[in-house]
Order: structure tokens, then sequence, then C-alpha cells
């Protein structure tokens, strides 16, 4: 009397996959925009970087990743032996190298 009756509506009709390959797009572009943006960038400075440490040789001006600034004096497989001051021998990782300097620029 004061309430009416609820009728059952008919489910809509089933449409293929499109959907769902539509909802996954926005995810698919997502990551390929992450892709060019962070990866591939940090994947050509490791490159560049590993190219850097092995090309290192005796006498180089190198900047470590400390801040520490010298020359090269002795190499090793994973160790530099790096000379900051006239008798001022430190070791440090060939992966601490931070940048290799112009000749000339430590006096």
């Amino acid at each position: 009397m004061l309430i009416s009756h609820a009728y059952a509506q008919a489910a809509p009709a089933a449409t293929g996959g499109t959907d769902s390959l539509l909802s996954l797009l926005p995810l698919v572009l997502m990551f390929v925009v992450l892709y060019f943006i962070m990866i591939r960038p940090q994947m050509k400075r490791q490159k560049e970087h590993k190219a850097m440490v092995e090309a290192l040789a005796k006498g180089d001006e190198v900047v470590t990743a400390g801040g520490l600034a010298g020359r090269i004096s002795k190499l090793g497989d994973s160790y530099l032996g790096v000379e900051v001051a006239d008798g001022v021998e430190v070791q440090v990782q060939r992966n601490a190298v931070a940048q290799v300097l112009p000749k000339g620029t430590l006096k």
C-alpha cells in the first residue's frame, strides 16, 4: 500500500574483452612513460660511469663521490691510490670516482 513493489532489472549484455583492454591501456602507457623518463636515462648514466672507471689511468686527476680531489698514483683491480697532497695518498674504491677532471686542474 504505502510501499511500492521493486522489480529486478535485466543485466546489461556482455561486450567481449574490449572494456578490459581499454582499462589496461592507461597502466601500459604509464609504464612506457616511466621507462623513457626514468629507467632508460639511469641505465645510460651507469654505462657511461662504468666506461669512465675502466678508462682510468695513472696521472688522471679525479674527484671522488665524497668530494676528495687528487691525482691517481696507483691502480689496482678494485682500489686506486689517490694522491691528495704531496706525500699524502688515500686508497679509494674505483666506483667511488665521480668525475675525471681535465689535465692541469689541480696544482
